[in-house]
């Protein structure tokens, strides 16, 4: 083992039981036995990719020599696959499709486009809740699912034949971060006798949900995901590596999700934006893999590329209960303690950071109105929903009269919670959360409560496993009788597919101006994102949101007042429903094991008759139909040339829009209903689809015409170039008239315009959404200036050849005195052609500055210097070819 006095590096042996395996071992590397964990996993990836062309020895040693707050170093990782949910997933496979057309017009062979490594794809974002509260919800939404999304599932169908490598999870199987845990990830991959760590990219920003597995892993854009699909490797800056240290242990009443409700505050302040973040300390032991991979999913939230929990007995454990062999369990015990991935407590890191964390100081908490880190003591929920409802209207409160068809008439009020949701990867792969929630369910049933008349109640599990333990422990009935029926397997509430409210609710809150909430176990609550008619948004655990449904509103403290009344009058508060952590320890226990997840998971790949009667297309290039609402091939390689033209600077460009701090994915490009009287809604109308019919900015994905008319469209986008106005609304600068953003964009097109975006600090927070980049690509923007990124935001602009430009620091548009109505001029980008340039000069009227180039290593230049990474790897794919 190690490195021969040549300098080539040795493969070692590995033997378990009558096996023999190879692997390519890091220990005899100098520094390697120091190194944190996730560079360890990088180191061996170098390692096992040296071509002494792109990965070199050189480069092995000096990450196995990293210290911190060292030289900037690019790193070509090579994730051993691909991870995809359809929103993202689906529009990859499209820009597939036109990358073949583009190949074949270029005289190349498409079917050389297709997957090099692995990648799977589970369709779980397109269901929406429409239907709730009875026992046929999940099967009615289940068919009105198939109905609206018949075209781009019979892409999938396709895409399942056409493109090797590709694996299709069916609709209505499970939330992708859920399956990946208990089924697709392996935490130690064999391939052809050679032993390697599971790694993982995936199209959804919470792939990192998978790190409390040991598997290292983070979210990225569609565009580099399917860059690398095509085997190109990521490129990536060695980011900072913080050490979090978990001392304590949670105290009875605190759950998985107020820690990582509490961690999020404590991280997005302190500032781990980028950052691997790597859990160590002895409060490892008080948190099971299921609290682990909580703490992870939300990695985005706390603003770090990954949240990673070393490989330890806890991992094995895990392993086995959701039903891994004997043999993949054994390969992991084995693999990680020869190669060093085994957590060890004594082991001391080189890290850039320290951080330490309390679990015994963590108290029962929610997040909202508006943001994940926006931490609030359930004591403190009350005063929060005040503040929120004070700052949405002036005046009183207010409240309306409700002529309730089904039931008794009733008052709806502000702060009036109309939408619990036990939603999303984060919780409902937790069972000791779900069990709790029922067990909860179970006692206020027991007591007579019922959930109040106007609060729209959603089950949505992670996978059929939490169907199965929550029924083998009878608490599926107690759920059902609350109003928590199964309403599909998929991220529904969480990503804005909650469904309408019920009519007399969304009338009277429309009617009344009235300020509502959401209560939901998801991870993501930005406004405009879950309902259109809900200003406040909390995220909770499992368990409040049925308490939350019982009391119906935010102005009640769940810690001091009575949720409700028994039908003896007498006053039920949560401390007398919350279960102990020893009563869901018994039914866990009891509930699950692993021929449940074996069981489960045996027919995953099957789909129900609707997905196997779905007629699939043959052929190594998609058979476009010009009729299609739903799925049209993208214009971003239109007449593309085989050789990447000069890059060029930019002269006379003006400003789409202005805009300020924490703006998300979501304001950039919506993900939820299309509303009839937006510019998506009349082009959808012109071409004679029904409102009803509409479905959501996430489903159409595959239609540009419809994205590029919701860009920029959030009812809750606050545009500085028109102060006081919400919504897609810009002033067309050319003309002076204020009109939507799709419409200047237009009229900037047509006059040749080329466009910015001004922005303040971490713009692009939130989902990997690629239409966020792509869009602006195809409206002109060239550039955007901003404060800071977020991460995988960022990388995406890079992706469709805008550059991101950061202002000096300690200043922005505003200390600059730009106003968003200069004429901006950018020159340096030229310089792509050579390098990649560290700042740019930018001249606005009588302004000028350098702004620092965001384009972080070599393989992203050439990325800007192509136009983005389809055009890039386009023709390094035919490269060969010619």
């Amino acid at each position: 083992m190690g490195h021969s006095t040549e300098g080539r590096f040795d493969r070692g042996k590995i033997r378990i039981g009558d096996e023999e395996f190879e692997y390519h071992p890091i220990a005899g590397i100098d520094g390697s036995d120091t190194l944190p964990y996730t560079l360890r996993i990088l180191l061996e990836n170098l390692l096992r990719h040296r071509d002494g062309g792109a990965v070199t020895d050189r480069d092995v040693r000096e990450l196995a020599s990293w210290t911190p707050a060292g030289p900037p170093r690019e790193v070509l990782f090579h994730p051993a696959r691909v991870l995809m949910q359809d929103y993202s997933g689906v529009p990859c496979l499209v820009d597939l499709a036109a990358m073949r057309d583009a190949a074949a017009g270029l005289g190349g062979d498409p079917a050389r486009l297709g997957p090099r490594i692995p990648v799977d794809l589970v369709v779980d974002h397109s269901v929406m809740a429409d239907t709730f509260g009875t026992p046929a919800s999940f099967l009615l939404n289940a068919e009105l699912d198939h109905r609206r999304n018949e075209e781009r599932y019979r892409l999938l169908r396709w895409a399942e034949g056409a493109v090797e490598g590709l694996t299709v999870i069916p609709p209505n199987t499970g939330i992708v971060h859920q399956v990946n845990l208990e089924r697709l990830a392996t935490v130690v991959t064999e391939r052809g006798g050679v032993l390697l760590p599971d790694t993982v990219v995936g199209t959804d920003s919470h792939t990192p949900m998978v790190n409390g597995l040991g598997v290292l892993g983070w979210g990225v854009g569609g565009i580099e995901a399917l860059a690398a699909a095509l085997g190109r490797p990521v490129s990536l800056r060695v980011p900072r590596v913080i050490g979090c240290e978990l001392t304590g242990r949670p105290a009875p009443g605190v759950t998985a999700t107020d820690v990582v409700l509490s961690l999020t505050e404590r991280l997005r302040r302190h500032g781990v934006v980028g950052a691997f973040l790597e859990f160590h300390g002895p409060g490892m032991a008080a948190l099971p893999l299921a609290d682990r991979a909580t703490i992870a999913n939300m990695a985005p939230e706390f603003g770090s590329t990954c949240a990673y929990f070393p490989v330890d007995g806890e991992t094995l454990r895990y392993l086995r209960t959701t039903g891994r062999s004997e043999r993949q369990t054994g390969l992991v015990e084995a693999y990680a303690k020869a190669q060093g991935l085994w957590y060890d407590p004594a082991d001391r890191p080189r890290r850039d950071e320290e951080l330490a964390f309390d679990l015994g100081a963590v108290v029962p908490s929610l997040a909202g109105p508006r943001r994940p880190q926006d931490r609030v003591a359930l004591a403190a929920a009350p005063e929060s929903c005040r503040a929120a409802v004070a700052a949405a209207h002036d005046g009183g409160p207010r409240s309306v009269a409700v002529a309730d068809p089904d039931g008794p008439d009733y008052r709806l009020s502000d702060g009036a919670v109309v939408l619990a949701a036990i939603t999303s990867c984060t919780n409902t792969s937790n069972a000791p959360l779900m069990i709790a929630a029922g067990l909860l369910a179970e006692r206020a049933v027991e007591r007579g409560l019922t959930r109040k008349p106007w609060v729209k109640t959603t089950l949505a599990p992670g996978s059929a496993v939490v169907t199965g333990y929550l029924a083998a422990a009878g608490l599926d009935a107690p759920l059902e009788r609350l109003g928590f029926h199964r309403v599909a397997y998929g991220c529904t509430t969480c990503i804005g597919n909650a469904g309408p409210l019920p009519g007399p609710v969304a009338a009277a809150i429309r009617e009344g101006g009235l300020a509502t909430a959401a209560v939901l176990s998801g991870n993501r609550n930005f406004e405009g994102r879950i309902s259109p008619d809900v200003r406040m948004n909390y995220l909770a655990s499992p368990p409040l949101v049925v308490a939350y449904a019982l009391a119906g509103t935010m102005a009640l403290d769940l810690t001091t007042e009575p949720l409700g009344h028994d039908p003896d009058g007498r006053p039920v508060h949560l401390a007398d429903l919350w279960p102990s952590p020893e009563e869901v320890a018994e039914v866990a226990a009891r509930a699950i094991g692993p021929e449940l997840h074996r069981d489960t998971y045996a027919a995953l790949l099957g789909g129900d008759e609707r997905w196997r009667a779905l007629p699939a297309a043959r052929g190594h290039r998609f058979p476009w139909s010009a009729d299609s609402t739903y799925v049209k091939p993208p214009p971003y390689l239109a007449g593309l040339a085989a050789a990447a033209p000069a890059p060029q600077d930019v002269r006379g460009a003006r400003v789409l829009v202005k805009l300020g701090d924490s703006v998300t994915t979501d304001h950039i490009s919506p993900a939820g209903s299309i509303p009839p009287d937006s510019p998506a809604g009349a082009y959808l109308a012109s071409l004679g689809v029904p409102v009803a019919e509409f479905n959501s900015y996430g489903a159409r994905r595959t239609n540009h015409e419809v994205l590029l008319r919701g860009l920029f469209a959030n009812p809750r986008l606050r545009n500085q170039l028109l102060p006081g106005v919400e919504g897609g609304y810009t002033v067309d600068l050319l003309s002076g008239r204020t009109t939507t953003v799709y419409e200047a964009a237009a009229a900037y097109r047509t006059a040749g315009v080329p466009l910015v975006v001004l922005a303040g600090a971490e713009y692009g927070t939130g989902s990997s959404r690629d239409w966020a980049a792509k869009g602006p690509a195809l409206m002109g923007v060239r550039a955007v200036l901003a404060r800071s990124f977020e991460r995988i935001h960022r990388s995406n602009l890079v992706g469709m050849g805008i550059l991101p430009l950061q202002f000096p620091d300690g200043e922005s548009a505003d200390s600059l005195g730009l106003t968003g109505h200069e004429e901006f001029d950018i020159e340096g980008i030229a310089e792509f052609a050579r390098g990649m340039p560290g700042k740019v000069t930018v001249r606005a009227g009588s302004v000028e500055f350098e702004a620092v180039v965001r384009v972080d290593t070599a393989t992203e230049a050439e990325y800007v210097r192509h136009g983005g990474i389809m055009p890039w790897a386009l023709r390094a794919a035919l490269e060969p070819a010619r």
